[in-house]
């Protein structure tokens, strides 16, 4: 048995379209013009909200607003995002044998109502959002305590730098998948212990 402790954005939820909308909506209605592309994803040395917003040259005055408006079209959207294919099965069958989390810089509610949506929400034992202001690394240790650990081996499945590096300051081990916000040569520039390319790889991996 292993505790996996599961990024949301960009490993369940393909979110890349609303990350990009809601960010412009966001800019727009604090009065400031943005265009965001995947490239300003790529660029990200921390995947949150307020490096998103440092990136689009959002003024530090108008960040907390930005930020707030940013999460709030996450949670008020009507349908909760699609999941990527063929994670619904690695959920289901790694829960059969492992301890499931997330830990996410988007909002609690957003992810409940996913797993509600796709009905997983049975699977995962425990949800940490962005409402616990905490940098990642200390979210790995809060679950990680929450969670029981003790001996069993610890993953951290992310699709970013900033997922690699909180696993290794963590002394876990960290997952990089291909299919998320950060590409796969971004993500080797960070080391991680492994990089998978599909859904079928990664339940592979962790059984």
């Amino acid at each position: 048995m292993a505790i996996i402790l599961f990024d949301f954005d960009g490993v369940l939820a393909d979110t890349l379209e609303d990350t990009l909308n809601f960010a412009r909506e966001a800019c727009a209605q604090v009065g400031f013009e943005c265009n965001p592309t995947p490239a300003d994803l790529e660029e990200l040395e921390t995947m949150s909200v307020e490096d998103y917003g440092r990136q689009l040259e959002v003024p530090p005055e108008q960040m907390n607003e930005f930020a707030d408006r940013y999460l709030q079209m996450f949670t008020q959207k009507p349908n909760p995002p699609k999941i990527f294919p063929g994670m619904e099965q690695v959920v289901t069958e790694a829960a059969k044998r492992n301890i499931l989390a997330i830990i996410t810089g988007n909002t609690t509610p957003t992810v409940q109502a996913f797993l509600k949506e796709h009905d997983l929400g049975n699977y995962v034992r425990l949800v940490i959002g962005v409402e616990q202001k905490d940098p990642r690394p200390e979210k790995i240790r809060i679950a990680l305590r929450e969670l029981g650990h003790r001996k069993e081996p610890a993953y951290m499945v992310g699709d970013s730098i900033s997922d690699i590096r909180a696993a290794r300051e963590t002394g876990i081990k960290s997952v990089a998948v291909s299919w998320g916000h950060q590409s796969p040569s971004r993500l080797m520039m960070a080391n991680p212990d492994f990089l998978v390319p599909s859904p079928q790889k990664l339940l592979e991996l962790l059984g």
